[in-house]
């Protein structure tokens, strides 16, 4: 099995360019090499634990919202940063439209 990382690029405007930047910064680390010494340590077939990780990562609501924190925060902090250097209305402005997008994004984990 291969996997490949993230390598596109996309607007800034894009409506999806957070995500697409988290999986472009997390698919550079091949995880294969963990699953199978997992598989090898316990016994658990390659394809059980990829079907594992997977399933437990997208019911997991919270917990995949917190698996994306460091990134997600270090955007959110950026905007607040840029508002703040600024110091105007129409700065804050967009930094709320930002921050705005960004949290319309991470609740679309906890659709059901």
């Amino acid at each position: 099995m291969k996997l490949f990382p993230y390598t596109d690029t996309w607007d800034a405007h894009d409506p999806h360019a957070n995500f697409k930047a988290d999986v472009a910064h997390y698919t550079v680390v091949d995880p294969l090499p963990t699953v199978y010494g997992l598989s090898a340590h316990t016994g658990i077939p390659v394809t059980c634990l990829i079907r594992y990780i997977l399933a437990k990562y997208a019911t997991s609501n919270a917990d995949a919202l917190l698996a994306t924190g460091p990134l997600v925060l270090q955007q959110m902090e950026e905007k607040i940063a840029a508002a703040e250097t600024e110091d105007s209305d129409a700065a804050r402005l967009r930094a709320y439209g930002a921050l705005r997008e960004i949290v319309s994004w991470l609740r679309a984990g906890l659709a059901e």
